[in-house]
């Protein structure tokens, strides 16, 4: 054996005599700063952990560590902390204290610091590969944790939904029959009295009434026939959309101006694509209320790279870019008497026919903006 190899043995073994008489001190230092919780369900373990740290870096002066012993207490370590729904934070402090208690007490040992160098190195790289191996793993335990709660949560979902759709199917077969009735015996009176007051207004509210309950048909996929597709030329749909609306932008009073290509033309259920224009016109006049005055209302309907694009654009609050896809999820509402599918069966009723609808909003306007294939 070397002179120098000689040297190192005896410095290792001298740093290993030395830490055996200061264990007891070390690990009552290390106990005494470290972070523990009385919540946490592991709390007898993390000393105990920090134990069997100590001693995989006590044996690693004197003979090498593989890195799988170092992996399998890091990864029963990152474990616990999930399970004990831990701060990572604080667990990476309580081993950095380790690290420095154990360099401390090193130091402390009467041997040379160009002597100990390489020990302090080594100590570094166990800490380090532990911290490493734990982090990681932990990691990847709160990454599944949450995928698996994302897959209950969609559960969740599609229950309520189910859920909505049998209140919806009792609802519709308790309320529609009588609600048509009543319409039918309005309109009659309307021909026989054309001079009765308040008869629009009647008729209107019921018109907004089942238009209503027509959503909670399709977000409840009640209505799983096909309906029949014809040719709508946009121009007079949207005339008819208005002529709907004209009560409710009255009310509000709103200044609508439109800009309608009269060659625009799509093949469509138009009650549905009705249903999606009438609702998101509805949903900007509802908007346009947050304004004192100057509320504005802008449709239009062009023909865009054979696709017939509508914009719907107010001058009402901005839309925070975190609402803007949330306000097509169902329920997602921020109307204190909100439903919060009005949105969700937009969206649907216009993949149905291929297209897509998007919102756009900064602090000047709010555009819905709808694209449907050209006939």
């Amino acid at each position: 054996m070397s002179l120098a190899s000689e040297s190192e043995v005896l410095t290792k073994e001298k740093l290993i005599q030395f830490l055996e008489e200061s264990e007891e001190a070390f690990l009552t230092l290390w106990e005494e700063s470290i972070i523990i919780h009385e919540e946490d369900i592991y709390k007898e373990n993390v000393t105990q952990n920090g134990y069997q740290m100590y001693m995989l870096i006590k044996r690693s002066i004197t003979q090498s560590v593989l890195d799988e012993e170092v992996k399998e207490l890091a990864y029963k370590v990152a474990k616990e902390r999930a399970l004990s729904n831990s701060n990572i934070g604080e667990f990476v402090y309580n081993v950095n204290l380790g690290r420095s208690a154990v360099i401390k007490y090193v130091t402390k040992s009467g041997i040379t610091i160009k002597d100990l160098q390489p020990i302090i190195d080594n100590i570094n790289e166990q800490f380090d590969r532990f911290c490493y191996h734990a982090v990681t793993r932990y990691t990847e335990l709160k990454d599944l944790d949450l995928k698996e709660k994302v897959v209950f949560i969609n559960q969740s979902h599609k229950d309520r939904l189910s859920l909505l759709g049998q209140m919806s199917s009792s609802f519709v077969h308790e309320f529609r029959n009588p609600l048509t009735a009543v319409i039918g015996f309005i309109k009659l009176l309307k021909m026989e009295n054309p001079s009765l007051k308040y008869m629009e207004t009647i008729e209107h509210e019921l018109d907004q009434l089942k238009f209503r309950i027509t959503q909670f048909l399709h977000a409840s996929r009640l209505e799983i026939v096909d309906k029949h597709q014809e040719e709508i030329k946009m121009e007079d749909l949207f005339n008819e959309i208005l002529s709907f609306l004209y009560p409710s932008i009255v009310d509000g009073d709103v200044d609508v101006k439109t800009n309608i290509d009269s060659t625009c033309k799509i093949i469509a259920v138009k009650d549905e694509v009705k249903q999606v224009l009438v609702n998101i016109i509805l949903n900007s006049i509802d908007a346009l209320k947050h304004r004192s005055s100057n509320r504005q209302l802008a449709i239009s309907c062009e023909n865009k790279q054979e696709s017939i694009v509508f914009t719907i654009t107010n001058n009402g609050p901005e839309i925070p870019v975190e609402m803007k896809e949330a306000i097509f999820e169902p329920f997602y509402t921020t109307k204190s008497l909100g439903t919060g599918i009005g949105l969700y069966v937009c969206k649907t009723l216009i993949e149905k026919h291929k297209g897509l609808i998007n919102c756009e909003s900064n602090q000047e306007s709010t555009s819905f903006i709808i694209r449907l294939p050209m006939v």
